[in-house]
């Protein structure tokens, strides 16, 4: 089964025709153009698949309407579920340039081998992002600039790093 990408999640219903407002998690809002088709995963993992009828930004939102949901009651349902699409179809990214579930679950090693430990997470600053990276229980801050972080190899979940001295002591 092809692995999903969250472009969305559901936070309530919205009005009585079953519209639903989500908040976006994607950095390409614009891919909801055209989008006729998603897949909705709930909480325990269960998927199904939505067809969207309609759907319009509201402030940092978005409202969504899929055929079949036409209350408040049925689109109650739809709570908390992630809106989803196939892998396959996240938007090109520049080389070089990665989406944040990308990095996650990557190994951060020094340039000498080192184990530093495991992405968790990516915080952004709105200057360069930061790499979560956790260890037994510690956690480490690093930036994720490619002067730093010369070596990202996705496809393995590796990422090396050369790290300015003194980054990680506390």
């Amino acid at each position: 089964m092809e692995e999903l990408v969250a472009i969305a999640k559901i936070i309530k219903p919205r009005g009585l025709r079953g519209e639903v407002v989500a908040v976006i998690l994607t950095d390409f809002p614009q891919r909801f153009d055209g989008l006729k088709s998603v897949i909705g995963v709930f909480a325990d993992q269960t998927r199904t698949d939505l067809k969207i009828e309609d759907f319009w930004f509201q402030k940092d939102r978005i409202v969504l309407r899929f055929a079949g949901f036409d209350s408040v009651e049925t689109a109650e349902e739809l709570r908390n579920v992630e809106i989803c699409v196939p892998e396959s179809s996240v938007a090109e990214l520049d080389h070089g340039e990665f989406f944040d579930w990308q990095l996650t679950g990557c190994e951060v090693e020094t340039i000498e081998g080192n184990k530093i430990g495991v992405v968790r997470g990516v915080m952004r600053t709105g200057g360069t992002e930061i790499l979560v990276v956790e260890d037994e229980g510690k956690e480490y801050l690093i930036p994720f600039a490619e002067s730093i972080c010369p070596d990202v190899d996705i496809e393995r979940k590796k990422i090396r790093v050369d790290l300015p001295e003194g980054l990680l002591e506390f």
